[in-house]
């Protein structure tokens, strides 16, 4: 085995670029929450950057990407990152293994979008290790790690199933169990930072070119289409949202960002499988979907705070589909539905809903076990004073 420098360091950036998108993660939804609620955003991201840093080198790394248990989990013979070393094909095990770390902490924090301005601190602590090894590590596994869905050959480059439904979809169930913010539906919950948000988003959009180009794992051909993909999806989508939601003769910054976030979501599973014309399909269609899904929420009274289930639940699980879709051969090997190889879609649909059904019910269940043990939510109280001053001791409001 041989190591590549120059793959070696591209991929060092790209975890770099990686882990900026956790913290961006929490500024997106900062911005959308009150004042009073910021702070406590943007700190549970960074939390969730912290605790994911040690469940990873611990056990998550093995359980994920360890010898294959069945199709369904890793063994433990890499706990403790035992045997994970500087050495390795291409570039060194170790690397992959931070590179990895930092999907599945911006993954956790996309999941904060269902409990924002009234979670617990103590209890989302134990909540996201409990999630990230029982929800977010199988599904690594099932995709990467040479578990079922691989080997079945559904394809997923950078992690549409395994970042953005377990996390979008996870977000849904927590919010059903943590129940609506006091006052949700009879008086304005609207955004007041955009201006944060939009600092947000461009961390995403960033970030994301690291995410899906890195997951090539080299500086190669392979990486610059995912680039190139990357850009030219969220570009569709962010055109295509802020068109939908055109009100007053105005476009909204925050529908533009949002279904830029959509297309970025959506190409992530396809990246590197689709060309720019299909990506500019992908990310218009997301943008669509994903804004007509916030509506739907919305109609139908769900506090599901900042949308992570309709940007990344439905934008994952609508990349996932459109990769069996329009799959391409000549870039990443393998033909989708538009080509004549229906397989693929099925084995497409097949992997998405399952990940579906296991993230939502696993979600629900973990969330229902703290709650009832440790209790997920902040009183009444400390959820009218805002989680900035009763769970940090901190405010950035003049009072």
């Amino acid at each position: 085995m041989v190591l590549s420098s120059g793959d070696t360091a591209f991929v060092l950036i790209c975890t770099a670029m990686v882990m900026l998108m956790t913290p961006g993660v929490g500024l997106f939804y900062g911005g959308m929450v009150r004042n009073k609620n910021l702070i406590s955003m943007v700190a549970i991201s960074f939390i969730s950057l912290a605790i994911v840093s040690i469940q990873w080198v611990t056990v998550g790394y093995t359980l994920s990407f360890g010898p294959d248990i069945g199709g369904l989990i890793g063994g433990f013979d890499f706990i403790g990152l035992r045997g994970v070393g500087m050495d390795g094909d291409g570039i060194p095990d170790l690397l992959f293994m931070v590179f990895q770390l930092v999907f599945a902490a911006v993954a956790l924090a996309i999941l904060t979008s269902g409990v924002a301005e009234r979670v617990k601190l103590s209890s989302f602590i134990v909540f996201g290790l409990l999630w990230t090894t029982l929800v977010y590590d199988p599904l690594a596994h099932w995709a990467w790690g040479g578990g079922w869905a691989g080997e079945l050959g559904a394809l997923d480059f950078a992690g549409g199933t395994v970042v953005h439904i377990s996390s979008g979809f996870g977000a849904l169930a927590l919010a059903l169990v943590v129940g609506k913010r006091v006052g949700f539906g009879k008086y304005s919950m609207e955004a007041e930072n955009i201006s944060t948000t939009l600092l947000g988003s461009a961390l995403l959009w960033f970030g994301w070119f690291g995410f899906n180009a890195g997951s090539a794992l080299a500086a190669d051909g392979l990486a610059t289409n995912a680039f190139v993909v990357t850009n030219v999806s969220a570009a569709s989508g962010a055109i295509a949202w802020m068109f939908a939601s055109w009100r007053k003769g105005k476009p909204s910054s925050l529908g533009m960002v949002s279904g830029a976030i959509a297309g970025l979501v959506a190409i992530t599973p396809a990246c590197g499988f689709v060309g720019p014309m299909a990506a500019i399909v992908i990310g218009g269609s997301a943008g669509l979907l994903c804004y007509g899904a916030l509506l739907f929420r919305i109609n139908r009274g769900l506090d599901e705070s900042l949308d992570a289930w309709a940007i990344h639940g439905m934008g994952g699980l609508f990349g996932a589909l459109a990769t069996g879709i329009f799959a391409v051969a000549s870039i990443g090997g393998v033909d989708g539905l538009i080509y004549g190889n229906v397989n693929q879609f099925l084995i497409q649909a097949l992997d998405a809903f399952v990940a579906v059904g296991y993230a939502f019910v696993v979600t629900f269940l973990l969330a229902k076990l703290v709650d009832k043990t440790l209790g997920l939510r902040v009183t009444e109280e400390e959820e009218y004073v805002g989680l900035d001053i009763s769970q940090h001791g901190e405010s950035m409001m003049k009072w």
